[in-house]
């Protein structure tokens, strides 16, 4: 259980340090509906992680893993495939970063994040987590090493929950933080979303970069 949770904890990393979902959680956070939609976005943060996770670990799961030392090609090419796919995504964002002194342009469904009910928070929380490209690539990830470890149901349960936490942590602590403490928080979830805006592209460039590298190391390894 403790490799399995070692091989994901990257993963979870991953997509917990995505840019997007945060500052949509902020922007929640300072809308006029700041305590229904935020909670109702990080349900579905959470949601969209587990559910992920634990369809890739269970379609991994059926697939022939052989001995501890025998090759497992189909884990194997699996796992280059994933990595090729985030290595394309780290380029993607390193070629979309901001020229110096540009304001980089948001999603355009940020816009309409202050007239947002809890229930559509909920949806886009789901979505970002579930069906995002980069989030599904590390979902896959994370369920593939769990699946391919073979361990029982329950500690396969605690391999997943401990990686849904991390992976949700990003957009659960300033949502738990500011319920506890608004008005102290304002101004620095303020300053935290004008930093993401401006680093995002070169911070999931660098992480993609790793992840997929590793990614394509265990493939190369399970030949």
């Amino acid at each position: 259980m403790g490799s399995a949770i070692g091989d994901t904890l990257p993963l979870a990393v991953g997509i917990a340090i995505s840019p997007v979902p945060i500052i949509a959680a902020i922007l929640m956070l300072l809308s006029p509906r700041a305590r229904t939609t935020s909670v109702g976005f990080l349900g579905g943060w959470v949601l969209g992680i587990a559910v992920a996770a634990t369809v890739f670990t269970l379609l991994s799961a059926v697939l022939p893993q052989g001995g501890a030392d025998d090759p497992k090609p189909i884990t194997a090419v699996m796992q280059l495939v994933l990595g090729a796919g985030l290595l394309f995504l780290a380029l993607r964002q390193w070629r979309s970063r901001p020229a110096p002194g540009v304001e980089p342009p948001l999603p355009k469904w940020m816009a309409g994040i202050d007239s947002m009910t809890a229930g559509r928070a909920l949806g886009l929380g789901f979505l970002l987590a579930a069906v995002n490209p980069k989030n599904l690539l590390l979902g896959a990830g994370a369920g593939l090493a769990i699946g391919s470890a073979e361990l029982g149901a329950g500690p396969t349960a605690v391999v997943l929950l401990v990686f849904t936490v991390v992976a949700a942590a990003s957009v659960a602590v300033p949502v738990i933080a500011y319920l506890a403490a608004s008005e102290r928080m304002a101004a620095p979830l303020e300053r935290l979303r004008g930093w993401l805006v401006h680093n995002n592209a070169t911070v999931m460039a660098v992480l993609l970069l790793v992840i997929g590298v590793v990614l394509i190391g265990k493939g190369v390894g399970n030949f």
